[in-house]
């Protein structure tokens, strides 16, 4: 498979135009980045852009399957151009924070439904959330001075 960005939009039959692969750079440079901050990352590197531009761009994108929409219950939408399997997500219930871990158990889907209604299961969507390891540890060193505080 191409690895130059202009290479894989032909290939697919995507016009390719400076927006499109500027908001692929954005997305392929920053993993599970959200549509503002590609925009943000698309304007500093072509100039004046729309928010309407960028979410176009990203939807064509994500429907020719060159990057993943994730959406997190209660956070904006994220995108990432880590597409070749069924990875997972944890996320900072705190601070936001997301990265990839590997699938739950197996192969694609990873987990089997109790019941599968007669669909035909390909993937599963799951989310991890708690707390990141910095988030922890700010809660653990303010619960600390807390309770110093209190005996003190």
């Amino acid at each position: 498979m191409p690895t130059d960005p202009a290479d894989l939009l032909r290939q697919r039959g995507i016009q390719v135009t400076a927006q499109r692969l500027a908001v692929f750079r954005a997305v392929s440079g920053h993993p599970h980045i959200t549509a503002d901050a590609v925009a943000e990352a698309v304007r500093n590197e072509i100039g004046a852009i729309s928010l309407q531009s960028v979410y176009d761009a990203l939807g064509v994108l994500v429907g020719e399957g060159l990057i993943r929409r994730i959406q997190p219950a209660g956070s904006p939408a994220r995108f990432e151009d880590r597409v070749a399997d069924n990875h997972h997500h944890l996320i900072c219930r705190t601070c936001g924070r997301m990265v990839d871990v590997a699938c739950a158990v197996g192969s694609a889907p990873c987990l089997t439904a109790s019941e599968d209604n007669g669909y035909e299961i390909d993937e599963a969507e799951v989310v991890y959330w708690g707390r990141c390891p910095q988030c922890v540890k700010k809660a653990k060193k303010k619960e600390k001075s807390r309770g110093q505080r209190q005996h003190g």
